[in-house]
């Protein structure tokens, strides 16, 4: 089992950055793809990032190209979403995922992840 938490998350106005973790317990990390989704409210959660084991291939939503970056480190059991240039239709709580990548399917599918965090509010005001 892996617990995943995040945090980071809060309110920021439009245009600013935001950088949220994901720390995961366990021995174990490296051998999951880690990836982001966020749900705002009243809509089905979505896609936003996500990372393959190694680091080596980051995969993101066309709505964050550009302004959103992942990362993990290995080492801390860690994945990050460095969020710049938000705008209000970033708000949503922002849940990081595990894959096992047992059957190496879409890094967009969030039915292939594994584990869930419990999510972090991210408010970003116009």
């Amino acid at each position: 089992q892996v617990q995943l938490v995040e945090s980071g998350g809060g309110l920021v106005q439009a245009g600013g950055s935001l950088r949220l973790s994901c720390a995961a317990s366990g021995r174990t990390f490296s051998t999951y793809a880690m990836g982001w989704f966020r749900q705002a409210p009243g809509k089905e959660r979505e896609f936003v990032a996500a990372i393959s084991r190694s680091g080596g291939s980051e995969y993101y939503a066309s709505s964050v190209n550009g302004r959103f970056t992942i990362s993990r480190d290995n080492a801390k059991n860690t994945v990050y979403l460095q969020m710049n240039s938000l705008k209000p239709e970033d708000t949503a709580v922002y849940s990081c995922a595990a894959d096992d990548r047992r059957y190496s399917g879409s890094y967009y599918d969030l039915q292939n992840y594994d584990y869930w965090g419990q999510g972090t509010q991210v408010t970003v005001s116009s």
